[in-house]
């Protein structure tokens, strides 16, 4: 009868063992871009993608510069961030410069690459080059537009009281704007808000 519980006992000790190694064990898995992801209501990967679709659309359709012809030239003087977050910008103003030159209506300056470009003129013309190879001086091309933006983000929690969860909301907006240069008016201006409510158990791993 001994012998019996302790094999059972055993038995049992060594399937909870088992089962807990298991629930232990790290995965991984691919998920699409397009999934709205979220741990808790801070910024994440999913809002760059909704950020980008629904400025880009407006801007394609409704912009002065929609109708243009001549493909105007816009340079990216990128987004601030007024977010308490470490948010990296730069990769809303790479997407959303991408899906614009996609569409084929816009050409924009290489701002990030500017110094490379004057280190390769300055090598072409220190004499290693083939003058008949060479670029011609004073031919770049000048922005007409400026694309800027501003990251706004406003935390609120729940006052303190009897319950079992506590909950955070998070509000950002992101605006951004069109300038023309020459006459430094804004051409064209849209935002988007997201609002995110996060609920967190008092007890929890």
């Amino acid at each position: 009868m001994m012998k019996s519980l302790l094999r059972s006992t055993f038995f049992l000790t060594l399937i909870l063992t088992f089962c807990l190694m298991m629930s232990c064990t790290a995965t991984t898995r691919t998920i699409s871009p397009d999934e709205a992801l979220h741990y808790d209501e801070s910024y994440g990967f999913a809002d760059k993608k909704v950020i980008v679709d629904k400025l880009v659309e407006p801007l394609l359709a409704e912009s002065p510069l929609s109708h243009a012809t001549d493909r105007p030239i816009i340079i990216v003087y990128g987004i601030a961030n007024r977010t308490s977050e470490h948010i990296d910008t730069s990769g809303i103003t790479d997407d959303i410069r991408e899906e614009l030159i996609k569409a084929g209506k816009f050409r924009f300056i290489n701002e990030t690459q500017r110094e490379n470009i004057a280190k390769e003129v300055s090598y072409q013309y220190g004499g290693p080059v083939s003058p008949g190879t060479r670029i011609q001086r004073a031919r770049q091309a000048g922005a007409q537009y400026i694309l800027s933006g501003t990251l706004r983000s406003i935390e609120k929690k729940e006052p303190k009281q009897v319950r079992f969860k506590k909950k955070d909301y998070k509000y950002y907006k992101l605006s951004l704007e069109l300038t023309d240069i020459q006459s430094s008016l804004i051409e064209w201006a849209d935002s988007v808000e997201i609002i995110r409510e996060a609920s967190k158990p008092f007890i929890g791993w």
